[in-house]
Order: structure tokens, then sequence, then C-alpha cells
């Protein structure tokens, strides 16, 4: 089966999503990609570019696969002669309606904000089939999009909401988890062995989505307490604002930041996600949470909040480790920091699911079925 992956935002983890799964699918998957950079412009004018792209390959796929950055409507509308026949997926890695919006952004003021959700809605009405990362992605576009119309005066359609549920499925990531597998510290206090102080891990997006501020003012209170730990500070910095309580943190802490900054190796981030002991996740957004999911894997204690995405990341029998408010996630660090070091099962197993050794399979199943329903 020909598969061609529409992406106009090509970076990050939509990039490494895209190549992992060219990687190890059984299908033959043609990628047609723009830089990722410019995001507005990319959701209003990507469509066209890779419209060009795909009429001059002068052949046809089994199947589209676009992500939800792409306008399929103008995608549709520009290829319909010479792929009337073909089938689309839309694969959400986020939803415009429930994105947080920058401090940076000026289109509040403009009151532009909705029209990129918008985009999302009318490609979603014209897909054949819509699979989202999360269960939380997925309801919080329906809730979006269903709020959206609600606000209109007349002509609501709402009952366009049913239509796309129908065909929305949930779809996790695939993620290429074994590599993480030959830089294992087995030093960790969960093979016996007592470290000096803990070692407390953030290896997110250095962005004021992820919440940082609350995160360190939680280390704030603990130091004062007197309770001692270290810091991994990884993560990337995609080139905005950085908030400024990274750098508070940093020279408060002074030697005790063990390391600070995005890591360009990838042994050199897998040997620091091995050497961590605590993931403490403090996030307001996230739709998925490849670093939460990184950090399980590599048998990091986990203490996440119960929103969001993080309950799918974990079995019944390790929903203790989800904080329902932020006192309740800061006594919960503090237990941790005061058992260490802790003997608990790590809630490892879950996040072995997502490796694509299990996902392609997965992945090309549903393609295959999608387009033979033809």
């Amino acid at each position: 089966m020909k598969i061609w992956l529409l992406d106009p935002y090509f970076t990050g983890s939509h990039k490494k999503w895209a190549l992992e799964y060219q990687k190890y699918s059984s299908h033959e998957v043609t990628l047609l990609t723009l830089k990722g950079r410019h995001w507005k412009w990319r959701m209003h004018g990507g469509s066209i570019s890779l419209a060009k792209m795909a009429l001059d390959k002068k052949e046809k796929p089994d199947l589209f696969l676009a992500t939800s950055m792409m306008d399929i409507t103008t995608f549709l509308a520009l290829t319909r002669n010479t792929f009337k026949n073909v089938k689309v997926a839309l694969y959400f890695h986020e939803n415009q309606w429930s994105y947080p919006l920058s401090p940076n952004d000026n289109d509040p003021k403009y009151q532009r904000d909705h029209h990129y959700g918008f985009i999302q809605y009318a490609s979603a009405l014209s897909a054949d089939a819509l699979f989202f990362n999360s269960s939380f992605n997925l309801e919080k576009f329906i809730e979006g999009s269903s709020k959206f119309l609600k606000s209109m005066r007349d002509f609501r359609e709402l009952d366009t909401i049913s239509t796309i549920r129908k065909k929305s499925f949930v779809l996790p990531l695939g993620l290429d988890l074994k590599k993480f597998d030959s830089f294992q510290d087995f030093s960790k206090p969960s093979e016996h062995k007592k470290k000096s102080a803990p070692l407390i891990l953030w290896n997110h997006r250095w962005e004021h989505d992820k919440n940082p501020e609350f995160f360190f003012n939680t280390l704030f209170k603990l130091d004062k307490d007197k309770i001692d730990f270290n810091l991994a500070l990884l993560g990337e910095n995609r080139g905005g604002k950085v908030p400024h309580v990274f750098k508070k943190a940093k020279d408060y802490f002074g030697d005790r930041v063990l390391v600070c900054g995005h890591q360009e190796r990838f042994e050199d981030y897998a040997s620091w996600l091995w050497k961590s002991d605590i993931s403490y996740i403090t996030s307001n957004h996230d739709f998925f949470g490849v670093s939460a999911v990184e950090a399980l894997y590599c048998h990091c204690f986990p203490i996440y909040p119960k929103r969001l995405a993080y309950p799918e990341h974990f079995g019944d029998e390790f929903q203790h480790h989800l904080y329902s408010d932020d006192k309740e996630g800061q006594q919960a660090l503090k237990k941790a920091l005061l058992e260490f070091p802790f003997y608990e099962k790590i809630p490892s197993n879950k996040a072995k699911e997502y490796d694509w050794s299990k996902m392609a399979l997965i992945y090309d199943n549903k393609f295959s079925n999608l387009n033979s329903s033809c």
C-alpha cells in the first residue's frame, strides 16, 4: 500500500513521528512536507504548496495521511480531478480549540483566534477518517467544535458534530522507545543502590504551557524545608521567550543542577533519563505527552497531574501516581523525596505499549482497513 504523508509543519515531534512511522511501517510511506516554521501561514498556505508537490509526482497513492496542521478542504479542491478516489486520513497531534495561546500572540487582539480551529473543523468534515493521539485530544476537539458552532447566529449545523465523532478514532503516538535500552543506568534505587540525593527530571519544552513556575516554586519550598535533591533540566527551547523562572532556578540551585538545556545527542538525553529518579510534571497543556512516556519507560518514578492525557498512560493499579490539585502534587513529591530510595514498582509496562514494534502494525492495519472500504 502506498501512503503519502502530508505535513506542512515538519519539525519536532511531528517530524519524529512521521520519520519513525515511515521506518517501521510495512507500507510504502512517502513524505511530502514543508519546514516547521510560521505555523499560522502553514495552516493557511501549506495545503497549496503540498497540493502542487502531490500533483507534480505524476502518480497516485492509495491513501493520503495528513496531519492536523493541514487545510484538507483547500488541498482536496486543488487536487480533486487527479485524486478524486483517494481517501484521506487526518491525524491530530493537537487541536487548535484547546491549544493554549502564547502570551506573545497578537491574534486575540484582532479576534482571529478561532480561525485555526475552524480550519481543523472543516478539514475534519472533509476527511474520510480522523485519528487522535489521545482520548483527551479527541474529546477536546469535539467539545471545542460544538462550542464554536453553538456560538454562531444561525445555520449552526450541529449535526456535523455527530458526523465527525462517527469517523473519529484514538490512535496513540508510536515511539521509538527500544533505542533507550542501550543507555540504561543500572544504579537507580529501584535496583537497590542508593545515591546521594534523588534526581528530579524536567524534560519538556521550556515554555509557559508546561507550567514551569509551579514546578520550580514547589522545589523552592522543598529546599527551604531542607529536603535534598538534584535537578536534570532537559528539554527544548524553540527560540521563543524562555520563562524567567528557568534562569532563577539555575542561579538558585547552582551545582545541584547537574545538566541544563537541550541535549543534541540522543545518547546524552537517554542517559540522563535513566539517571533520573523522579518525573514530576506540572503541565497545563499536553495532548499526549511524549516526554512523560519516555520518562516512564526509563523507570522514573512518576508524579503526574490527573488531567489532560496523563491518566491514559497508567493502568488502574497505578492511578495513585496521579495528583488532583497543586497541593496534592506538592505533597506527593515531598513524600517521594523523603522516602527515597523507594522500591515501589515503576509503571513502565504501559509505556512499552507505545513502542513502534507494536504500534506500527496497528497503524498499518487501520490504514489498510480504511483503504479497503473504498
